[in-house]
């Protein structure tokens, strides 16, 4: 499960382009609390800090708890909006979380067990077609990976979200099938068929 982590922050008293601006280069990032049938709450928080944050690589995933106005709130990060040429992060949304709310994270999944493989012992390829899961879980338990393992895989093998066993609690956000998560593909899966690369008689 990721860490919770905390961010301090303080109330906009301004929304607008320019009152935004304004605060960016005061070091600051404007952001925006909302959810929990509560009206949003505008606030603003130090660019430094949330770099940290973002630079743990599963801020996306993790409970956040901003302190603002002598409280504290639990929320999930939703979105970090990027300028196109600076890429500093320019605004954040964060959505409240309910205690014993559950909410959709996209979750990374990361392979095990690929020397137990005989299709990749072999030269197979591992072909990676979902890198994240859209996962339904408790808000205070979000798993930061999800573990799959390919032992025992071959060549032409497909691993299938059936497959894969989930955290307690947690369940796939896509419900209406059984989406393919990697494929175990021969390295000449982008030929037609053998021989295609040979030179053909009297060229």
């Amino acid at each position: 499960m990721s860490d919770t982590l905390t961010l301090s922050a303080q109330l906009r008293d301004r929304a607008g382009k320019g009152a935004s601006r304004a605060l960016r280069r005061e070091g600051r990032v404007p952001a925006v609390i909302y959810g929990d049938k509560k009206d949003p709450e505008t606030i603003h928080v130090e660019e430094r800090a949330l770099n940290k944050l973002l630079g743990t690589g599963h801020f996306m995933n993790s409970i956040v708890e901003i302190e603002v106005d002598g409280k504290t709130i639990v929320t999930l990060p939703k979105d970090v909006a990027f300028h196109p040429v600076s890429d500093r992060a320019i605004h954040v949304d964060f959505l409240r979380i309910a205690k014993g709310a559950t909410v959709e994270v996209a979750v990374p999944v990361v392979f095990v067990n690929e020397d137990a493989s005989p299709g990749l012992k072999r030269g197979g390829v591992l072909n990676v077609v979902r890198h994240e899961l859209e996962l339904v879980c408790d808000a205070t338990n979000i798993p930061d990976e999800i573990e799959i393992d390919v032992a025992g895989t071959d060549v032409g093998d497909s691993i299938h979200i059936s497959a894969v066993k989930l955290p307690k609690g947690a369940t796939s956000a896509i419900t209406d099938r059984d989406f393919t998560i990697a494929t175990i593909v021969a390295p000449s899966a982008l030929k037609s068929s053998e021989g295609d690369n040979e030179t053909p008689a009297g060229e």
